[in-house]
């Protein structure tokens, strides 16, 4: 099996894309790369059967949509009145997964609709047409091979002390040994040195992992009665179990 994890950005510079190779008893991190394009990454998964994990959203919420389409048309907006407040906006500022990540790990993922995150889902939402258009099968609500992915989240899932690895080398330093010593199949090569000193190609490693916990199907997937909405806004992919659990055989899907 291979997984390739994606920490994607609004642009190259601050893409990374790791590739992970998995055997019954071993991982091997054999590639790991910064300033990715989009033809970069579609490369990565053009050929066999990889499994794709990207950490960027993979749509908006569906009321944002509908009030967003409402206002450019100057029509009633379809939430009812306009109150500006904060529990009149959640709806339109969260999906129905990221309330769902709120519940697992306790703290609320950066706004796809209201933060500059979205410039980076306009992206996202370039690249699925570009996968799509080589074959790679795309659904949002992760019934395929690509994945929305929370390198941080799956680290806090994990029992990892996640705090200021995004901006601190040092506690990247720690937290790739803490890894390491729970993961001791994960053969991370010569790559650590680049994985520490850039925090995007950090979380594309940690996203390659968490794609094995899909690509598995330990995860837990939106309930029947969402997962028309799942398909349209996206799902997060957060590893049910823990990282030891990884490499414990092939499932069927392998």
């Amino acid at each position: 099996m291979r997984t390739v994890g994606v920490d994607l950005a609004a642009g190259a510079p601050g893409t990374a894309l790791a590739e992970i190779t998995w055997t019954r008893d071993r991982a091997v991190l054999e590639r790991l790369d910064i300033g990715m394009t989009d033809a970069d990454i579609v490369a990565s998964v053009r050929s066999g059967e990889a499994w794709l994990g990207v950490d960027c959203p993979l749509g908006w919420p569906d009321a944002f949509v509908d009030f967003i389409g409402a206002h450019h048309a100057a029509t009633d907006p379809l939430l009812g009145p306009v109150e500006g407040h904060a529990d009149w906006r959640r709806p339109l500022v969260y999906r129905h997964t990221d309330h769902v990540v709120r519940e697992r790990i306790g703290r609320w993922p950066l706004s796809v609709s209201t933060d500059r995150l979205g410039v980076t889902a306009l992206r996202g939402a370039g690249l699925l047409r570009r996968l799509a258009a080589v074959g790679f099968p795309v659904d949002r609500a992760a019934e395929g091979r690509l994945f929305e992915v929370y390198p941080g989240g799956s680290l806090r899932l994990w029992d990892f002390d996640t705090a200021g690895y995004r901006v601190d080398a040092a506690r990247r330093a720690i937290l790739l040994d803490a890894v390491r010593e729970r993961a001791p199949w994960f053969d991370i090569g010569d790559f650590a040195a680049l994985a520490i000193r850039k925090a995007d190609a950090f979380d594309a490693v940690i996203a390659a992992l968490a794609t094995r916990a899909g690509a598995l199907g330990r995860f837990s997937p939106p309930a029947p009665d969402m997962l028309a909405v799942a398909r349209r806004e996206g799902w997060v992919v957060l590893p049910d179990g823990p990282p030891e659990g990884l490499i414990d055989g092939l499932s069927s899907k392998g």
